[in-house]
């Protein structure tokens, strides 16, 4: 179950973070961290309508080319919010890449930070078909882990 998992994240990812953007149109830093300002900005305000905005795939506040933010829960591990619907419920800690355990990493990043505290993650992850460098910026807010990653 964990490896058919694991293959299905692959191939989502790898659909919604290379597929839909072609080599010059790649989110930049400062854009990743805009993007993750204004779901802190939703979460704090209203947390179930910023989940609902947020796994919107056509709000261009948190989907821009290959940027998108993610969320889950940092008591249970479970995906909150996530570009593929079916990803919902999945346990981001079972998710690797590359024999990478870059789900627990990024769960783990986030135990025992105070909320709002930014916490970094680089991993590599396939870029026009070569290995690249993403580094994910992961913040807590409240019970929710949220992050937007980008091409370094």
């Amino acid at each position: 179950m964990i490896k058919s998992f694991t293959a299905l994240a692959i191939a989502i990812l790898t659909l919604i973070g290379v597929g839909s953007a072609t080599a010059e149109q790649f989110g930049t830093a400062d854009e990743a961290r805009a993007m993750l300002d204004r779901a802190i900005t939703a979460l704090k305000s209203d947390e179930p309508t910023a989940l609902k905005e947020i796994n919107d795939t056509n709000n261009k506040e948190f989907h821009d080319r290959d940027l998108y933010v993610s969320c889950f829960n940092t008591l249970d591990g479970k995906f909150t919010a996530f570009p593929s619907p079916g990803m919902i419920g999945m346990d981001v800690r079972t998710f690797t890449f590359d024999n990478d355990p870059i789900g627990q990493r990024a769960y783990d990043a986030l135990q025992g930070i105070p909320e709002g505290t930014l916490a970094t993650m680089d991993y590599k992850f396939s870029k026009g078909g070569k290995p690249a460098t993403k580094q994910s910026i992961e913040v807590r807010i409240g019970h929710e882990g949220c992050g937007v990653a980008y091409y370094k």
